[in-house]
């Protein structure tokens, strides 16, 4: 992906402002083009030049709102690259390495920008409100963000009324050094924070699905948990493709032209 110099600032951006303490947060800034200030100027000249700098200034907001990570080819059908780091499980320090799950479950892995913030923790308690169906289908889900462990065990140890977590029922892993998001092209280098992608790795250790959002716009756990089925579904069924919006129990589709006439009749 191209990016100009004008484009290397999110529009969303996240400063931390305390790092580890539950009473940290971190501070979001929304520039708002002066074309919204919501004065009129009577003088047709002096509209018409104002008119034409709101523009310019507006034009200039909306390039901001890009940001610049990896220009890397997609993960999608490739192996997903492996890791060992530190992690925050029932309040405990722990080490998660993907390899080890490689053969025995598929993997939800997702990241986000930081603790301690807004979108993030109604995503990350939606995922482990859920974890029971994920469960069920033989999946383990893992959040990654490039906070310390202390980081996100404070946001444990902080109740939900109060911005925080409470307890979870997956592992939040550290990625303080980064790496992690840089090996899933994620990381938006002039922050030094993820973008908010997720990724649906098959037991065989392959990415089968991914999606990344930019900073401020949450993820669907329905969805998510939709595509996992419908992968699962495939894999089980070689011969038969799921078509969009499929559920278990819906008619699939036979991937040729005469196998697929059968559901394009069916609809």
């Amino acid at each position: 992906m191209a990016c100009s110099a004008s484009s290397s600032t999110a529009l969303l951006s996240y400063t931390s402002r305390a790092s580890i303490s539950p009473k940290s947060h971190i501070s979001q800034s929304i520039s708002v083009p002066s074309a919204f200030n919501g004065l009129r100027n009577c003088n047709p000249l002096v509209s018409r030049v104002a008119r034409s700098i709101n523009t310019r200034v507006a034009q200039a907001e909306r390039r901001r709102f890009a940001v610049c990570a990896s220009s890397e080819l997609p993960l999608v059908g490739n192996q997903a690259p492996d890791f060992e780091a530190e992690a925050v499980f029932d309040q405990e320090f722990i080490k998660v390495k993907l390899s080890e799950y490689i053969g025995k479950k598929y993997v939800i892995l997702f990241f986000y920008p930081l603790d301690f913030t807004f979108v993030c923790p109604t995503e990350i308690t939606a995922f482990s409100d859920r974890y029971e169906e994920f469960e069920k289908v033989n999946t383990e889900i893992l959040g990654v963000s490039v906070d310390s462990v202390f980081s996100h065990l404070a946001w444990v140890q902080t109740e939900r009324k109060s911005g925080g977590l409470g307890d979870l029922n997956y592992p939040l892993i550290s990625d303080v050094t980064k790496s992690i998001s840089k090996a899933y092209n994620v990381l938006i280098p002039d922050q030094g924070i993820a973008l908010r992608g997720l990724f649906i790795i098959d037991k065989e250790g392959v990415i089968q699905h991914s999606t990344i959002n930019n900073l401020g716009i949450g993820r669907s756990v329905d969805e998510t948990l939709r595509t996992l089925q419908a992968l699962q579904y495939v894999q089980e069924n070689p011969d038969e493709v799921c078509p969009a919006g499929w559920k278990p129990g819906e008619k699939s589709m036979k991937p040729d032209p005469k196998g697929s006439k059968e559901y394009f009749a069916s609809i």
